[in-house]
């Protein structure tokens, strides 16, 4: 096989001119902080996904940062995660003080196993974070109901749903969270997910307390609005007030130009990608040696955000996958083998069997709305090249 020319990269943002407009008028406007836009996009974000409350972020890493600080999680404090996901989902856990507890992922979808979740829920359990992986919902009800099970519905269940915007469960929309029994999800809008802003990210909740907390801790602690302080149209406080020691983690209307006209998109996004996820699926089932993402067993709409495949030696693959002009990402290392959690937790190799296996191998391919079938097509032949390689 030729090597594909120009080289397709693993990921593209698909920016248009509507975006483009947006930022021209948001630079024009004079205000590029947060301000109308970041609200308009919070509101039809909201709106998507069914949840009372969207609150937008500089970023996922933000996001869940502070929905934990939010809800109170400190030192003694114990927060279940996948040891399949990028480390940001544990590394919030250790800044607001807690301990991240790791367990093992599902042998077929590679979202968290609910059956080692309930083995590791102890008396400092405070909440659980599933992560919605490549986009394929979680299995939230099994989740619950191990909790119930357990006699702890009082565990908080943070989705980390930065894989699944546009994502559905049993015919909910990740984001409508007292739908689907959880406490809040987190969102990415990084320039590789399925809608970007630059960089930016979002939680959505139902829980209208607890989203007052969230703004607060969102920017500095305090309790007055910038749009409001500094618009020459609307009525600003007089003086202001820093009630806790929040961070400065908000949204600007420069990056929310861009995420608004993607959210409008993103129902398209999806279904290309979807297109794409189909020609791979055809083109590689069977193919010996390669492991490809299981469905899960129940309803669901799965964004595809990532396709990622299992490769004999994944050093060799991605190398020879290069070489044809086809970019590839890695998602994810397992985070327990990572340095830090091994020095300061003690983890070590064998612990969870499932997710160090499939990160020892895991691939992800090229997957974006403007690729052509033609180049799902020549990804396809890419990787039946170096499968061979791998056989020689």
């Amino acid at each position: 096989m030729l090597p594909k020319n120009p080289p397709l990269p693993f990921s593209r943002p698909d920016i248009g001119e509507e975006e483009i407009d947006e930022v021209v008028r948001c630079l024009r406007s004079g205000w590029i902080t947060t301000g109308p836009i970041t609200a308009t996009l919070e509101k039809e974000f909201a709106a998507a996904t069914g949840a009372e409350h969207a609150l937008a972020f500089s970023s996922c890493t933000g996001a869940l940062h502070v929905i934990l600080l939010a809800l109170g999680f400190g030192p003694g404090d114990e927060v279940i995660v996948p040891a399949l996901t990028w480390p940001a989902t544990s590394n919030m856990v250790i800044a607001c003080g807690a301990t991240p507890i790791f367990v093992d992922v599902d042998r077929s979808t590679w979202n968290l196993d609910p059956a080692s979740f309930a083995e590791a829920l102890n008396p400092r359990t405070k909440a659980v974070v599933p992560v919605h992986f490549a986009g394929q919902p979680a299995d939230l009800d099994a989740i619950r109901a191990a909790l119930k099970d357990a006699g702890r519905d009082d565990v908080a269940i943070i989705e980390d749903a930065a894989h699944a915007a546009g994502s559905e469960y049993k015919g909910t929309p990740i984001g409508a969270t007292s739908k689907l029994g959880t406490t809040a999800a987190c969102f990415s809008f990084h320039p590789i997910k399925n809608m970007t802003s630059a960089e930016g990210g979002m939680i959505t909740t139902d829980d209208a307390e607890l989203a007052d907390r969230i703004k607060l801790w969102r920017f500095h602690g305090v309790r007055r609005d910038a749009w409001k302080a500094y618009s020459a149209t609307e009525k600003a406080p007089a003086t202001y007030d820093v009630v806790l020691p929040g961070f400065k983690y908000n949204l600007t209307d420069l990056h929310s130009a861009v995420g608004l006209h993607q959210l409008r998109k993103l129902a398209r996004f999806n279904a290309r990608r979807a297109e794409i996820a189909a020609i791979y699926q055809h083109g590689l089932s069977g193919l010996p040696g390669l492991g490809l993402p299981g469905t899960a067993p129940y309803p669901h709409v799965h964004p595809w955000h990532l396709f990622t495949v299992l490769a004999p030696e994944r050093a060799p693959f991605m190398a020879r996958l290069k070489d044809l002009g086809i970019g590839t990402g890695l998602h994810f290392e397992a985070v327990h083998l990572h340095a830090y959690y091994r020095e300061r937790y003690g983890y070590s190799e064998g612990r969870f069997p499932v997710a160090e296996e499939v990160c020892s191998r895991i691939v992800s391919l090229p997957l974006f709305p403007t690729m052509t079938d033609e180049d799902a097509e020549d990804v396809v032949a890419a990787v039946r090249d170096a499968m061979e390689h791998a056989g020689a």
